[in-house]
């Protein structure tokens, strides 16, 4: 049975995680198990990894690899439909809240990128610019011209456009997808969804209605130009685990109007510079590493905000070492810095001491340079007639090839 109801009302709960508020008690971190606990979901362990390794051919990413992508909902199932030569789809989204996207934005979108060049598989991309226009107080026109500036640095990800359909919920919601919306509205009561997502009174009713429209893209009949006569098509959602209860609702309703329930595989939230106590926010640029960033912003802002477990001297340091529990550069290198044998070595001098905390911020302003200017030429390659063609409603015809 799927947990579709909170334990406990939020406001007595030790942490709040939902999609829109993400916190700890007190300021603390975030607890995984707790959360695991809470939702239902499954912790993703080594025997998934290695399954992916071996059904693709392909080294796994980073991110499952290092546990980035810690949980999930029925991804066996997935990958038993698969091992029988039954092929899947996928679906991530974006909320357009922003101009320029931080390196947090872009774990899903890279993850979704390599799961789609492993699995030869088709994907969705929702932009829910009328989420964004309800709950961030944008007009209908600035959430719309944010989706396709957003758009911009998803493609830059390197999706393949033959296998990529992406939409913007203002564009796109109607026909067959607003048929199904209406499926999943019927099913959900009002007491529902105020268990799931914590609405209260003060909420105006267009939040009310959203789950539906992010709820839908899971069903393959959603989307009749790609996958007609396909209703049994099984659908895999990477996201972060913040959107689980999207989800929950789903997996709800689906098999009551006919669907597969969709599968997830969830990932942990990128912490902030200032540690996992603080919060990414656009109003604070020093709180995150953005895809905009120079060389300089970047150098600058690991040596400035990037929390350290370092000790406060040298003398210290080299007798005690490094907290790697709580060190931000070391945690940024567990993301995005590929080389595993680069890692260990790093931790294990940086945790005896032997290396400084001031070479591995050096380290880490490298790789993340190197990754945002990667990012920022393909981005900037990106024309507005590419946008127009990813978000054409066209048949993909070789999306399984």
């Amino acid at each position: 049975m799927e947990k579709t109801e909170d334990k406990n009302q939020q406001q007595e709960e030790e942490q709040v995680v939902n999609p829109w508020e993400v916190s700890a008690k007190d300021g603390g971190k975030i607890d995984y198990d707790k959360l695991i606990d809470k939702f239902g979901c499954q912790r993703l362990d080594q025997s998934f990894v290695d399954r992916v390794q071996r059904l693709t051919s392909r080294p796994p990413h980073v991110f499952l690899r290092r546990g980035v992508f810690f949980a999930h909902r029925d991804f066996n199932d997935i990958l038993d439909a698969y091992e029988r030569g039954d092929k899947f789809y996928l679906y991530t989204g974006r909320g357009p809240s922003s101009e320029a996207l931080h390196l947090g934005h872009l774990i899903p979108f890279m993850f979704t990128k390599y799961l789609q060049d492993a699995f030869k598989v088709p994907l969705v991309i929702q932009l829910t610019d009328d989420e964004k226009c309800m709950w961030k107080n944008l007009s209908v026109e600035e959430s719309q011209r944010l989706a396709r500036e957003n758009a911009k640095d998803i493609i830059a990800c390197g999706f393949d456009i033959s296998k990529t359909f992406i939409f913007s919920d203002f564009d796109y919601v109607g026909g067959a997808f607003y048929k199904n919306m209406v499926k999943v509205a019927k099913c959900v009561t009002y007491n529902k969804v105020v268990g799931i997502f914590g609405f209260t009174g003060e909420d105006h009713i267009g939040k009310v209605s959203f789950p539906p429209v992010q709820a839908v893209p899971s069903f393959p009949s959603s989307f009749p130009h790609l996958f007609s006569g396909k209703d049994d098509l099984r659908c895999l959602i990477p996201c972060a685990i913040d959107q689980d209860p999207y989800f929950r609702m789903t997996r709800d309703v689906a098999p009551r109007i006919g669907y597969h329930k969709p599968a997830l595989i969830e990932s942990l939230f990128f912490p902030a510079l200032q540690g996992e106590n603080g919060k990414m926010s656009a109003s604070d640029p020093n709180s995150a590493i953005y895809v905009t960033d120079s060389a300089k912003d970047i150098k600058y802002k690991v040596n400035k905000h990037a929390f350290t477990g370092g000790q406060d001297s040298i003398e210290k340091h080299r007798q005690y070492g490094a907290n790697l529990e709580v060190d931000i550069p070391i945690k940024y290198l567990n993301f995005f810095l590929e080389d595993d044998v680069e890692l260990e070595h790093i931790k294990k001098e940086y945790g005896a001491g032997r290396m400084l905390t001031g070479e591995v911020k050096k380290r880490l302003a490298e790789v993340l340079t190197e990754l945002v200017e990667r990012h920022r030429r393909a981005r900037a390659a990106v024309t507005e007639e590419m946008v127009d063609a990813f978000m054409a409603v066209r048949p993909l015809p070789n999306m399984f090839d």
